[in-house]
């Protein structure tokens, strides 16, 4: 690969890095070409962009990069697949159930919003961290409750209204 191609690489990787805000770096070592094939077309359906890349011109991008990415140029080691994702918790939960029947991929780091986690011990935290979308719709469920519970305690007593009424102008009529 010339300077010139390298180069192109790392503006390329740069702005990735800035245009995703969720991003994992992983080890996909070890699968064969059937495995891989299977990981690219989940990562597919899933919505996530795969990619492998080479450890110095990624750590150069990160470098390059305006973003903030803590310790995860220290984790640049061996083969690197990049994952990037709309929703923050889809690869960690695409990578938990792959590895029900492989071994690999093993989670590296991931970059989500501002946060940083490294190490294949934060795939469990990370499946189970709610997207933005799942925290909204539970925000406008909480707020839309006492909006229900008022509702439905006019209703119930309405109708407790109307039958003590009728019932009150049927005696006044005797």
């Amino acid at each position: 690969m010339t300077r010139e191609e390298k180069s192109k690489v790392i503006e390329k990787l740069t702005a990735e890095l800035a245009e995703n805000t969720n991003i994992y770096m992983t080890d996909v070592s070890g699968l064969n070409a059937s495995e891989t094939s299977k990981l690219r077309r989940a990562c597919f359906k899933a919505n996530i962009k795969l990619s492998v890349v080479k450890n110095t011109l990624l750590s150069k991008a990160i470098e390059s990069s305006d973003k903030d990415f803590g310790s995860l140029n220290e984790v640049l080691v061996g083969n690197t697949a990049l994952m990037y994702s709309e929703v923050g918790n889809s690869p960690a939960k695409l990578i938990k159930q792959f590895r029900k029947k492989s071994e690999r991929p093993l989670l590296k780091g991931a970059s989500i919003e501002d946060s940083v986690y490294v190490g294949d011990d934060q795939v469990e935290f990370l499946a189970n961290i709610k997207s933005r979308e799942e925290l909204i719709g539970e925000v406008i469920t909480i707020l839309q409750s006492p909006a229900k519970n008022v509702i439905s305690a006019l209703q119930s007593s309405g109708s407790t209204i109307s039958g003590v009424l009728k019932t009150l102008s049927e005696n006044n009529k005797n």
